[in-house]
């Protein structure tokens, strides 16, 4: 039987947001489940509350709010962010992402989330 975890969209406006929600969904109240993309992959790869037969599915309702604030402007904010702590030499590949996320262009928070989901975990991601 699979196991559904659920996501407030309406609750969802930020990526901290995001994981707070997505480690209570799994992990209840102040639980993990990543707090950047590379350990949302590796949770999603099983071992951090998830079944261990992989039988789960996250159901993203009303995912059309967290979308619109987990949008550019949101990207602008973290990219900001992982420019003022990366190391010297990401600088430049970093501050190309900021000036496209800052024209509009490019993936956003939303989207690199899904990607994830999608690379690790697919068809586990449902949108409601």
């Amino acid at each position: 039987m699979t196991t559904v975890y659920l996501l407030d969209g309406t609750r969802i406006r930020t990526t901290d947001d995001f994981w707070h929600a997505i480690g209570e969904a799994v992990n209840g109240p102040g639980g993990y489940f990543g707090r950047n993309l590379d350990a949302l992959a590796d949770c999603l790869g099983g071992g951090f509350g998830t079944p261990d037969d992989g039988d789960f599915a996250v159901e993203w309702h009303d995912h059309g709010v967290s979308r619109e604030h987990l949008g550019h402007a949101e990207t602008i904010r973290q990219l900001e962010l992982r420019l003022a702590r990366c190391h010297p030499a990401n600088r430049p590949a970093v501050a190309a992402e900021l000036a496209e996320a800052r024209a509009g262009r490019g993936p956003t928070v939303f989207d690199r989330l899904v990607t994830i989901f999608e690379e690790r975990a697919p068809g586990a991601l449902r949108f409601l």
